[in-house]
């Protein structure tokens, strides 16, 4: 798929829609919305650790005859793509607070967005060999979100959930 441009495509569907709403639906056999929309979060930071490491190999994707979207659109194409990935995912624990789907406890992943300021700052200046720290880092902050976002679904729940007895 990456010879043809389709990997990011292919990432955000397989790890984040497939990976997400599968899960649900083994679970509950069926897809709740609130479950679609931790999806795009979690495929957009999963693709974004794609897109890192497609706009560190650039140069050697072209020889090899790799036509990955930032071979065909551009270093400045990946790093907004990059930007935008980020920026959808933060995105989602605000419309989950703010249309009412999960309490103030949803927002917890905002916790984690000093690291998302950090690495889209990075991968601006960085090139080569040294965004291997940062393709690293966006992994750790995929970790980060999905952690905070996992912990504050399940305070956000088990404060709405009635007392027992």
């Amino acid at each position: 798929l990456g010879y043809h441009g389709l990997g990011d495509v292919a990432v955000f569907v397989f790890f984040g829609l497939v990976a997400v709403g599968g899960t649900t639906f083994v679970q509950l056999g069926y897809v709740t919305e609130l479950s679609w929309l931790c999806a795009i979060a979690v495929g957009c930071l999963t693709t974004a650790i794609l897109v890192v490491n497609n706009v560190r190999d650039a140069a050697t994707d072209v020889l090899a005859n790799k036509r990955t979207l930032v071979v065909r659109l551009g270093r400045g194409f990946g790093v907004a793509e990059y930007h935008l990935l980020l920026a959808a995912a933060y995105a989602v624990p605000l419309w989950l607070y703010a249309s009412g789907h999960c309490s103030a406890w949803s927002l917890l992943p905002l916790l984690s967005l000093p690291l998302a300021v950090d690495l889209s700052r990075r991968i601006r200046s960085e090139a080569g060999p040294a965004l291997n720290g940062v393709l690293a880092h966006t992994a750790r902050l995929l970790l980060c979100f999905g952690l905070l976002l996992c912990v504050g679904l399940a305070m956000g729940a088990s404060a709405a959930a009635p007392p027992h007895g």
